[in-house]
């Protein structure tokens, strides 16, 4: 079982295994400036040594040392190596010594916060501790060699062990701010939030605490039993991450994205992560992994992710009153006929109206997404040739009828998309990829679908059948799609990047999974107490589930089998 598993790890900061061969974050150095939005994405942490921001036990100084000579000249230069990850209940062991080599006879080391319950031999520097049911937190210990009075640190995470006899419950979330290597979002909230309005909540996170409001997101996914979050924070209080999310610094909104119906734990950064690397023009949506707590309850991991609002486009040069439309549905296809093949009753079906004046509900609120559906759909071949670059940034679009048959987004041909439009330039168009689950080998109710398969989505999205049909726009297009898939977006750049994800999150993954996996097995049978089976009725009948290592081997063949199919022939 992942509980017992996970005794011991030893979580390396610079990409070593630990003493399980579970690896650990990789090393680095926090940047304390913003950097821009529109920068490539890192797959892996920005710097997996960085002290936690805020709160933590004893001295946290992240393992650098406290003063003593400069360290070209450290006559010692304490170490107990590197940090330590348990649960409570679980045995930790470490010895300290000088790392320069250079112990003399007299060298003494001293722990100078030892933790209740922990012993340390000063004779031999060993370290031995069974942190008890109520000691979860990051604890920086201080390690001091009494002779030259020089520091360290040793960095000991105990993960909280709820299923432990007489476990109690966190005690300070402020000293609780990582579980397993990744961050901690401790969310607390009288009654519960619905899917509707946003309600006042209260968010420990890093040891900073937040006044904010919260609320649960998600249409179909509303059901789930693990279900997606939106935070919501005040303009004089925004949120910032500093080590994880290459520049996730400074926002308003949070998108806290549930892995319930992806239990490799990677599709959505994945994607969004290929996405961003197709192209830096593109418009980026930062992600990274974290655990979630709730009113002190463990929920599980997360994807953290950018929330498409007006700071996002003015970060990538859009005005921040451009008009963002969301597409919600099938019906979001660029024609004046659904997909049924009945006419619409209006050419904005399909579309919700999130940013941008007039407001949904208010006059001429859709009239910018009306006129661009009916260029698409009634413009003659020449015309569409001509006006297509002039009204739609053309990289984006013929990137997304790219990036959507690279990943197989069977979920995602028209709906869960962004269109950004600015009234003011009269454009051109933008977009932006939303809700990508559904994605590198499963559905959106996670049914399996082919590497193989090479459907266009011409039936789906009238714009792809368009740019498809012309010669002057798909030769390109598809030479674009081999270049991709020889440089950028090779097979083996798509694993690195799977490596990265594992890298950090394999522990926490494993927990979560021994938390939700029946459920996930279960989901969508009509005995299934959380009414899944109206919107997910094909989910538990799968004779195919996957643990979480083999959902992740899953991910990495399919890739290679649909990389090597995309490079015989494309759609």
């Amino acid at each position: 079982m992942f509980l017992a598993g996970v005794a011991g790890l030893l979580v390396a900061c610079g990409g070593n295994t630990g003493s399980r061969g579970v690896p650990g974050p990789a090393s680095g150095s926090p940047d304390n400036e913003t950097p821009p939005d529109a920068g490539l994405p890192s797959h892996g942490t920005d710097a997996g040594t960085t002290p936690d921001a805020g709160g933590g036990l004893g001295t946290p100084d992240g393992g650098e040392p406290d003063g003593g000579p400069p360290p070209q000249t450290r006559l010692c230069a304490p170490s107990a190596g590197e940090p330590r990850w348990v649960l409570e209940g679980e045995p930790v062991s470490a010895t300290v010594t000088c790392t320069t080599g250079h112990a003399a006879p007299d060298t003494r080391f001293v722990v100078d916060n030892l933790p209740p319950g922990a012993q340390f031999d000063v004779a031999t520097g060993a370290l031995s501790w069974t942190p008890g049911e109520d000691q979860a937190a990051v604890w920086h210990l201080t390690l001091r060699e009494e002779r030259t009075g020089e520091t360290g640190t040793l960095k000991v995470g105990v993960a909280e062990n709820e299923s432990a006899p007489g476990n109690v419950p966190i005690v300070d979330p402020a000293a609780y701010t990582e579980e397993f290597g990744l961050p901690v979002f401790h969310l607390s909230y009288e009654d519960t939030l619905t899917g509707g309005s946003y309600r006042p909540a209260q968010l420990v996170y890093r040891g900073q605490r937040f006044d904010l409001e919260a609320k649960y997101r998600g249409a179909t996914s509303s059901v789930l039993p693990k279900r997606s979050h939106t935070l919501k924070f005040p303009d004089e209080d925004l949120f910032s991450e500093p080590v994880f999310g290459n520049g996730f610094k400074n926002r308003k909104r949070v998108v806290l994205i549930t892995t319930f119906n992806d239990n490799a734990y990677l599709r959505s950064r994945l994607a969004f992560d290929v996405w961003s690397r197709m192209s830096p023009a593109h418009i980026h949506l930062r992600t990274y992994s974290a655990v979630l707590y709730a009113n002190n309850k463990y929920v599980g991991l997360y994807t953290v992710a950018d929330h498409v609002n007006k700071r996002l486009m003015a970060a990538h040069g859009i005005d921040k009153d451009a008009d963002a439309f969301k597409a919600v549905d099938n019906r979001a296809n660029f024609s004046r006929l659904r997909k049924d093949g009945t006419p619409k009753a209006g050419l904005h079906e399909g579309y919700e109206k999130k940013e941008g004046a007039p407001e949904e509900g208010e006059p001429g609120a859709f009239a910018p997404m009306e006129a661009l559906t009916a260029f698409i759909a009634d413009s003659d071949a020449d015309a569409f040739r001509a006006g297509f670059p002039q009204r739609m940034n053309v990289q984006d679009y013929q990137d997304w009828w790219i990036f959507n048959t690279l990943i197989l987004g069977v979920d995602s041909p028209a709906k869960n998309a962004y269109h950004v439009y600015d009234p003011a330039t009269g454009g051109p168009w933008r977009y932006i990829p939303w809700d990508l689950d559904a994605s590198f080998g499963q559905s959106y109710d996670t049914t399996r679908t082919s590497p193989t398969a090479r459907p266009t989505f011409r039936e789906d999205n009238l714009l792809f059948q368009r740019m498809l049909a012309d010669p002057t726009i798909a030769g390109p297009m598809r030479e674009r799609y081999r270049a991709l898939l020889r440089d950028t977006l090779n097979v083996e750049a798509l694993q690195a990047l799977i490596d990265g994800y594992v890298q950090e999150t394999a522990a926490s993954a494993r927990r979560d999974w021994a938390k939700w996996g029946q459920k996930h097995r279960d989901f969508g049978d009509p005995d299934d107490p959380w009414g899944g089976h109206g919107n997910f009725s094909s989910w538990h009948t799968r004779q195919d589930f996957n643990a979480y290592e083999e959902e992740v081997e899953y991910v990495r063949q399919w890739i290679r089998t649909r990389w090597g199919a995309l490079e015989r022939q494309l759609p």
